[in-house]
């Protein structure tokens, strides 16, 4: 067989998964990588990646999120060495992809698995055929081929669909067999382009689900290519935000939900969070202080006990009777994240005062307006 082997925290920057002086050996790295597709008829050329320059670590599940034509699928051509790039290099578990050709290239692609969007099953093919396939033209024996097939029916989680084709199967079905044909030969690098966004929510979450037990039990790394904010915050643990061709913001997912810094990242994530702003609120917004009236301030907490005990502690300090007028908290990277929305009376003066104590403090906070 050819195996192979107790008070609102304020945010911080993610801890260190290494000592301090030790750096983990990325599983993909890319130096300097630009791709510009030449001009073809009446069609102009594309730089459709630009200076890009980052690196997975090994074992990690990494989100790379971008609008259509950000340069996404660009990007998993050139890790799974389909295209070459115009200038830079594509290193994949110590190999230069970019450099490989002929059969070099076809032994290292074996180690990258793919997971696509609509499935790509051969429908003349049974299930288990289907994850056949890459271990036939890898040139494994029947028997191995019957074994593996089996261990990853399994795995998956629809060992009773060995002999169904893919019209008989729903469409978490078949991505699990999508899934598990990419993971046939043993791959140290899965590649998922969008593989849930042709599935209803419920099917998304089951997937996904047993993708992070995937990496879990395999250490396999996983790069998400996406163009979800919502399968990132569910299951990554770094996210790179792709826009015109370049990185324009990577991070922990964490850091990247409470502090986002680009505008394509905001917008990315307005839409999946909402401003947390109630209707009967939002409605009465105004930017002015009114007469006993209060000021609508909203602040990003994260932690174990994100934001449970701010308000008192505000009351307490500042003397002043902060009101919660809303609160969201999700789970984002394996952590409690959210915001509080919080009316403060006393005008300007106390305005001043609650935003420059949570400055102090290091909480993230913004004065939306003002309500009577």
């Amino acid at each position: 067989m050819n195996a192979h082997p107790s008070i609102a925290e304020p945010i911080r920057p993610a801890e260190p998964a290494l000592p301090e002086g030790l750096i983990a050996e990325p599983m993909v790295r890319f130096e300097r990588l630009s791709k510009t597709y030449p001009a073809y008829r009446d069609k102009p050329a594309v730089e459709a990646l630009k200076d890009v320059d980052f690196a997975i670590a090994r074992g990690a599940i990494t989100g790379v999120i971008g609008r259509s034509g950000a340069g996404k699928s660009s990007l998993v051509r050139l890790i799974n060495g389909l295209e070459k790039p115009t200038t830079g290099r594509v290193i994949v578990d110590g190999r230069d992809i970019s450099a490989l050709r002929g059969q070099p290239l076809r032994l290292a692609q074996r180690s990258i698995g793919m997971i696509f969007q609509h499935f790509n099953l051969l429908s003349s093919r049974t299930a288990a055929d289907n994850i056949a396939l890459p271990l036939e033209v890898a040139g494994w024996s029947k028997a191995d081929i019957r074994t593996r097939v089996a261990e990853l029916l399994e795995l998956v989680d629809i060992a009773d669909k060995h002999d169904r084709y893919p019209s008989e199967l729903s469409g978490g079905q078949k991505q699990r067999i999508g899934i598990a044909r990419a993971l046939a030969t043993r791959p140290n690098v899965l590649l998922s382009d969008e593989a849930t966004s042709a599935l209803d929510p419920q099917t998304t979450r089951a997937i996904l689900d047993l993708l992070a037990n995937i990496n879990r039990e395999l250490g396999v790394t996983i790069i998400l290519i996406t163009h979800e904010m919502s399968v990132v915050r569910q299951l990554a643990k770094e996210v790179v935000v792709i826009d015109d061709g370049r990185v324009v913001e990577r991070g922990h997912v964490a850091d990247i939900f409470t502090h986002p810094k680009h505008a394509t990242t905001q917008t990315f994530l307005a839409e999946v969070l909402g401003d947390a702003v109630p209707v009967s609120l939002a409605s009465r917004l105004v930017q002015q202080p009114a007469p006993l009236g209060q000021a609508v301030i909203r602040v990003q907490v994260r932690g174990s006990h994100a934001g449970d005990t701010l308000v008192a502690r505000l009351a307490r300090e500042l003397s002043v009777d902060v009101a919660l007028l809303a609160a969201r908290i999700d789970e984002i990277g394996g952590q409690p994240v959210g915001s509080l929305i919080l009316g403060v009376p006393g005008g300007e003066a106390a305005a001043r005062q609650t935003l420059a104590y949570l400055s102090q403090h290091q909480f993230a906070a913004e004065r939306l307006g003002y309500v009577s």
